[in-house]
């Protein structure tokens, strides 16, 4: 629909909206993709930090997804990066259509400090959580239930109580696994 790279390029507040945050290369654009059963709505790429920009999609129910850049590792100048975090930080924590945020974690590697932070910021909002654990279908079954677990206990330390309002997803966008999960997750946000 639209790229902001700016709070002033937002689109206007009204409809109801979703945000996909994560580190880069996490896998938000294969998310966002296998979520709405298309391969290339969102550009998906090997190199990190592609997404440069909040790019806003339509949805059918006339809600909207948020795309935002990834955090974390990128090759690009670090003023660059500044200003990415500092878009991400500004939409996140005061966009009042903004109903949910998906974040998606690399189940390979667990949540970082930097998705504790973005936590710490939006947690105390009350709107729910709902983590992606991606790319679970490259490890074994034992070993992406011990991801999950992990990413739920560290939840609960950090967080306490406020971890309540998260849901963690085992997902893949290649092996389609999680997906009719995060599906209903979504579907019962909007309709909320």
């Amino acid at each position: 629909m639209i790229g902001a790279a700016a709070p002033s390029q937002l689109p206007g507040e009204g409809a109801r909206e979703v945000a996909f945050a994560g580190r880069s290369n996490a896998g938000k654009s294969s998310a966002i993709n296998a979520l709405a059963r298309q391969t290339r709505l969102a550009h998906a790429s090997r190199t990190p930090g592609r997404t440069r920009q909040i790019n806003f999609f339509r949805l059918r129910n006339a809600g909207l997804v948020a795309d935002l850049p990834g955090y974390g590792y990128a090759a690009v100048p670090q003023a660059q990066k500044r200003t990415w975090q500092d878009l991400l930080w500004t939409y996140v924590t005061s966009r009042s259509t903004l109903i949910g945020l998906v974040l998606i974690v690399d189940a390979r590697h667990g949540l970082k400090a930097l998705d504790a932070d973005l936590l710490a910021a939006f947690l105390p909002s009350g709107r729910p959580v709902m983590i992606l654990a991606t790319k679970i279908d490259k490890l074994n079954v034992a070993e992406g239930r011990a991801s999950v677990a992990a990413i739920e206990r560290a939840l609960a330390e950090a967080f306490g109580a406020a971890s309540s309002n998260v849901t963690v997803i085992a997902f893949s966008a290649t092996a389609r696994r999680g997906v009719a999960e995060a599906d209903e997750v979504l579907r019962r946000w909007f309709e909320s």
